[in-house]
């Protein structure tokens, strides 16, 4: 490992080749001498703008480590944390997980609880009554889960849109399993 230096400037610009040739490159967030830990903040890979990847390298596991640009500046202090965001988030993470126990113990099967996972990152308004998925209040979903087990007031836009969820779904699922063969390997194409 060459240019490694003992500790990493915040916001100093760092190279580094992984075990697996892969070169990352990114602004230092922090190092952590210890563990030899170095978090990088990245440009996304997406291509945008405001979002970026952070990576966290262990130094240990890169064959080749160089410093592009040291800062010499003092960093800004990090940005405070968004207490009451990341305390809505939790909360509806344990409501989800909450519902899923709920499906578990109304032994709910596999199928049923992958649709409403499916539903859910879409839809707040799911719950379960039973092995019947409830969507909205008043659209129900019954096993073995499929469009023609979705049931609510015909003339409702909310029944049609949860139909073209549960259409989705279904053909996304098929062309997952049909993607692998027996043993879970993905298919190959020959082209």
């Amino acid at each position: 490992m060459a240019a490694v230096n003992d500790c990493f400037s915040i916001g100093s610009t760092v190279v580094c080749t992984t075990c697996f040739n892969q070169n990352i490159e990114g602004e230092v967030l922090a190092f952590d001498q210890s563990t030899k830990i170095l978090i990088l903040k990245c440009p996304a890979a997406s291509g945008t703008v405001k979002q970026h990847d952070v990576f966290m390298v262990n130094l240990n596991l890169c064959g080749d480590v160089q410093v592009k640009k040291e800062v010499s500046t003092k960093p800004d202090p990090p940005q405070s944390l968004n207490l009451q965001r990341l305390t809505t988030r939790l909360r509806n993470t344990l409501e989800q997980k909450k519902r899923l126990v709920t499906a578990l113990a109304a032994g709910v099967s596999p199928d049923g609880q992958k649709l409403f996972i499916a539903i859910s990152k879409t839809i707040d308004q799911v719950t379960w009554s039973g092995p019947n998925i409830i969507v909205f209040n008043d659209v129900t979903i019954s096993p073995p889960y499929k469009v023609d087990n979705v049931a609510g007031n015909p003339d409702s836009k909310q029944l049609t849109y949860v139909k073209k969820i549960v259409e989705k779904y279904l053909t996304d699922s098929a062309a997952t399993s049909s993607a692998t063969n027996n043993q879970g390997i993905p298919a190959v194409s020959a082209n």
